[in-house]
């Protein structure tokens, strides 16, 4: 009975995919809310998951020539009024300090939103010469967005990123960079997080405060709807020209820098939820789990059990990430929390496996079993770990494109977002007024400008005046 319960706390992720959500991050303990309104406490388990996340993205950067920095959390308010678009697209979600201990600090001082400024400040002082560039920086931190409505990983006042912040002597080298960035992240959440993407560039309306152009990668969740799971900006020398970032360039000129900057946060983590959860809980990729293999003892109280798994553990830890279940608990309830947990795979042994000489292997993603000899153990794990993960991709690619519909007109487009829950392909003129239609109309923003275009119709899909471009469209978080 108590095995039954463990699962049965968990929403059906059919009858409400909103709660089937809280109902993970709090059961798997990723998190815990707070007496702080809108952040959160990520627990070990949530956390662990981040530091693969940023191990895996910081080699990726490091292998891109990215160099680690950091900058302070305060921005005092007089840096922040320096780029227009920048300040107003910022301003409503800013915390402000105003008092240092009791004293009345004489200008405010803001918690990063983002660090645009802050980075100008310190490149107009750090770059001279041409031969002082390209910066390639990125930063691990927090920052601080007073969110109205908040949701665990998803939308929170403070979150964890990174963010990248460069400076280079050309327009071209900037925009390569930002391309660049953008398949790293591409790169990351398909090979690592089994998340396919859509990589494509967001519309005026859509863009970074204070870019010329931004680009992103946005993946399609379980219940249909879109979350944009990262972004590169090309700032062009805009903010270069606000602050006075100038070089000597070869031919002894002063000229501006070119800027990108390049984020992705624990939001990503909801994407893992939400693209591979199921209603037992989380399943996670081989590749980003904490823990990938749980070695679960059956009747470990009987002489030699607990000895055997824990000589497996032993054995195994050199090449993967391993762990013992050795509590008291029931293996039923044991295999109902590992897959709550996620793990990608269990393997079970007791007295009569150790006879044999051989254990089962359980799938989280499939349920699947398979039998391994105790002397194949490490390869055979391995095996089904890249299985796993390979198939893991390759199923929520099915799941995107079976969810991803083309609409040539208004009424079909319309039926689509009436009936179905998705991305939609339709094509548009370009004007920021049929984007404020489409979103008023029916709550769907534009998703991204994608890189490989099609030609599905020659008109815009709201106006019906002809088309420029063909836009990914849906309902995000």
């Amino acid at each position: 009975m108590a095995d039954k319960k463990l699962v049965e706390s968990i929403t059906s992720m059919d009858s409400d995919f909103a709660q089937w959500y809280t109902d993970v991050v709090k059961k798997a303990e990723l998190i815990d809310y707070t007496s702080v309104k809108g952040c959160m406490v990520i627990k070990p388990a949530g956390y662990a998951l981040w530091e693969n996340i940023q191990k895996n993205l910081d080699a990726m950067f490091k292998e891109n020539g990215v160099e680690n920095v950091y900058l302070p959390m305060f921005i005092p308010e007089s840096l922040l009024q320096k780029e227009k678009d920048h300040v107003e697209g910022f301003a409503p979600e800013v915390a402000w300090v105003t008092h240092g201990g009791l004293t009345e600090l004489q200008e405010r001082l803001c918690v990063r939103p983002t660090s645009e400024t802050l980075f100008c400040d310190f490149y107009k002082n750090d770059i001279h010469s041409y031969r002082d560039l390209p910066r390639v920086y990125n930063q691990w931190c927090s920052v601080v967005r007073w969110e109205k409505e908040t949701r665990p990983f998803l939308r929170s006042r403070e979150f964890l990123w990174q963010e990248g912040h460069t400076a280079h002597a050309t327009a071209a080298e900037a925009e390569e960079r930002t391309i660049q960035m953008l398949n790293v992240y591409a790169r990351f959440c398909e090979e690592v997080l089994a998340v396919p993407v859509i990589k494509g560039k967001k519309t005026d309306k859509e863009k970074f405060a204070g870019a010329e152009s931004t680009y992103t990668i946005e993946a399609l969740m379980h219940d249909g709807k879109a979350l944009q799971s990262g972004t590169s900006h090309n700032f062009g020398d805009g903010f270069a020209r606000a602050f006075g970032i100038q070089f000597a360039d070869k031919d002894n000129t002063l000229k501006h820098v070119h800027q990108t900057s390049w984020g992705m946060s624990t939001r990503i983590i909801g994407a893992i939820i939400m693209v591979h959860g199921d209603d037992s809980g989380l399943v996670l990729p081989p590749r980003i789990a904490p823990t990938q293999v749980m070695i679960i003892p059956i009747q470990q109280k009987k002489e030699g059990v607990l000895d055997k798994a824990y000589a497996l553990r032993d054995r195994l830890k050199g090449s993967l990430r391993v762990k013992v279940d050795d509590s008291d608990k029931s293996p039923g309830w044991k295999f109902s929390e590992q897959e709550m947990r996620g793990i990608p795979l269990r393997v079970e042994v007791g007295p009569k496996d150790i006879e044999a000489g051989r254990c089962v292997i359980c799938r989280r993603d499939t349920r699947e079993k398979v039998e391994a000899a105790f002397d194949e153990l490490e390869e055979k794990l391995q095996e089904v770990l890249d299985k796993m993960q390979k198939e893991m991709l390759e199923r929520a690619r099915e799941h995107r494109d079976a969810h991803t519909y083309t609409a040539a007109s208004m009424d079909e487009f319309e039926k689509i977002f009436n009936e179905k829950a998705g991305f939609v392909k339709a094509m548009w003129c370009g004007e920021q007024a049929c984007e404020d239609t489409i979103k008023e109309k029916l709550s769907v923003t534009s998703r991204c400008m994608p890189f490989e275009q099609e030609q599905i119709a020659d008109t815009c899909v709201c106006c019906g005046r002809p088309a420029k471009k063909m836009v990914y469209w849906g309902r995000a978080y």
